[in-house]
């Protein structure tokens, strides 16, 4: 009985969430339009078998008469160096970038978050330590460690994920820091600490439930910059050979010379597909900081 009555308020606050953000995205053209593009790619990820023409993982025998067919009835975006159709791998391809975007941005926005609270509630050496931890790879740049690390550890799609992953939390854990300096001076957690409540205690119940929504908004930075930097690994010889993506398209479209000799419809869907979901997500990705910080609407410079 008692568990009931506890959860009914949960569910009601939960569908009240929704519906708050549900109209936030009513009143923003802009984040209609991408979470509809995010749908779309959602949709082609998950039914790609459907959607797909042929099975781009099958073997293929290429010949002078299919490679690098222009986009026809049998091939609506043509054909590649292998005679593979390009419309198949475009749609499989974005299952990898989903796939990799949603993982690595995980990862990275629970580690970034955790060391972030660590660094911005505790004083002393363990803050102090963390925060220069976090000031050193703040300062590498991303894309080249990311190389090294895969290069390394060898091309595949899990040491992607975790390279991207284990070295993106810097940009989370440097906001959350910054939140959570903020709120343990509030009067609130003042309290908390005066009726003997253990640090533990006074993180997970106070401080964490009001950074946890900036957490959310700020994944959908990190999910952009991680299908950008598979995009990136790919279209640079270091992509899992055995799966196709967008970069890895881009990657044998180079490679093979498709643009010395015109064949444009090699190139042109898979940096499309890559623009596509990398718009959709920054699209709603302004929505959802409006929503997580209200202080945008009153800014000085919108006030008339």
């Amino acid at each position: 009985m008692a568990s009931s009555l506890t959860s009914a308020p949960a569910s009601r606050a939960s569908a009240s969430t929704l519906r708050a953000t549900w109209r936030v995205f009513r009143r923003n053209p802009a984040g209609i339009v991408g979470l509809s593009m995010l749908v779309l790619v959602v949709g082609m990820a998950v039914f790609a078998p459907v959607l797909a023409p042929s099975n781009p993982y099958a073997p293929t025998r290429p010949t002078l008469e299919t490679i690098f067919q222009p986009p026809s009835l049998a091939h609506p975006l043509g054909t590649d160096d292998g005679g593979g159709d390009v419309l198949s791998q475009f749609v499989y391809g974005a299952r990898v970038s989903l796939i990799v975007g949603f993982t690595a941005a995980t990862i990275s926005v629970v580690l970034g978050g955790l060391i972030g609270l660590i660094a911005g509630y505790y004083e002393g050496w363990l803050g102090n330590l963390v925060t220069r931890l976090t000031d050193i790879f703040l300062v590498i740049p991303d894309l080249p460690l990311y190389i090294v690390l895969v290069a390394l550890l060898g091309p595949s799609l899990w040491n992607i994920i975790l390279a991207i992953g284990l070295f993106g939390w810097t940009r989370t854990a440097r906001l959350v820091r910054a939140q959570v300096v903020s709120l343990k001076e509030r009067q609130f957690v003042t309290r908390a600490r005066a009726v003997g409540a253990s640090s533990f205690y006074i993180v997970r119940r106070h401080i964490l439930p009001m950074v946890l929504p900036l957490m959310l908004a700020n994944a959908v930075l990190d999910i952009t910059i991680a299908i950008l930097a598979e995009s990136a690994l790919a279209f640079l010889g270091l992509g899992d050979p055995t799966l196709k993506s967008w970069g890895s398209m881009l990657n044998f479209a180079f490679g093979s010379g498709a643009i010395s000799i015109g064949a444009w419809w090699t190139i042109v869907p898979p940096g499309l597909g890559i623009v596509w979901v990398v718009l959709g997500w920054t699209l709603v990705g302004y929505v959802l900081e409006d929503l997580t910080n209200p202080r945008l609407k009153v800014h000085h410079l919108l006030k008339e």
